[in-house]
C-alpha cells in the first residue's frame, strides 16, 4: 500500500535547513552539516540501510517550488529516480532529467497526492521541503514520518514544525535506530476518526 511518508534530517534545535537557503547555499549556512549520515565515507552500517531502504521504497516525490528552485543546481537532476510533483502557482512544462521528471502542480496538495500515487505503485510518496510537510501535515494526509535527527545544534534557519496551526497531532514511535552520525527515529501518524 503506498505510504505518505515525511522524511527529513533534523537538528537537535528543529532545524531542517541553515539560514541563508538560497541557490549560494543550497541547504544554508551550516545546513550542510544535516547530511553528513548520507555523505559520510565509509558510510556507517546502520545509515547505509536506512539510506538504502529510503531509496527503495521512494516511487514519487512531492516538493514545493522553492525546494525544486534551490535543489534543481544541486542536484541537476530529481534527488530520487522516481517522478516528482512540483506544487507551484507558476504552471511550466514538464521538465525531464535523467533519471525522471519534474511535473508541475498548480492546483493543490491533493492534486499532487493524486498524481504522485498514480505512479508511485505499492511504492512511497516521499515529501520534501518544510511547507510542503506542514501543508500535508495539516490537511492530514501524512502516514508516516521519519526524523533523522543529527546531533548538532545550528541555532537559526528553516524549522520542519514552525506554526503548523494543528493541535495533539498523535504519533505512535514505530523504529528507532542508532548510528554516530544521526538517530532515525520513524512514527506512524495515528488517524483520527472521521
Amino acid at each position: 500500500m503506498t505510504k505518505v511518508v515525511l522524511d527529513m534530517s533534523m537538528s537537535l534545535d528543529g532545524f531542517i535547513a541553515g539560514s541563508n537557503v538560497g541557490k549560494e547555499y543550497p541547504m544554508g549556512v551550516n545546513g550542510e552539516n544535516l547530511h553528513t549520515w548520507i555523505f559520510n565515507t565509509p558510510k556507517d552500517k546502520v545509515d547505509a540501510e536506512v539510506e538504502r531502504e529510503m531509496f527503495a521504497k521512494t516511487g514519487a516525490v512531492i516538493l514545493g517550488n522553492r525546494t525544486f528552485e534551490v535543489g534543481v543546481d544541486l542536484w541537476g537532476d530529481v534527488p530520487f529516480p522516481a517522478p516528482s510533483f512540483v506544487l507551484t502557482h507558476k504552471g511550466r512544462e514538464t521538465l525531464i532529467k535523467k533519471s525522471g521528471t519534474f511535473t508541475f502542480v498548480t492546483n493543490g496538495i491533493e492534486s499532487a497526492l493524486q498524481q504522485a500515487k498514480a505512479v508511485a505503485g505499492d511504492k512511497d510518496v516521499r515529501l520534501m521541503g518544510a511547507d510542503i510537510a506542514q501543508q500535508f501535515l495539516r490537511a492530514g494526509l501524512i502516514d508516516e514520518i521519519q526524523i533523522n535527527h543529527v546531533p548538532i545544534l545550528l541555532g537559526d534557519g528553516v524549522r520542519l514544525f514552525d506554526q503548523l496551526g494543528i493541535k495533539n497531532s498523535q504519533l505512535e514511535k514505530d523504529r528507532v535506530l542508532d548510528s554516530p552520525h544521526a538517530t532515525h527515529i520513524r512514527y506512524r501518524v495515528i488517524k483520527k476518526e472521521k
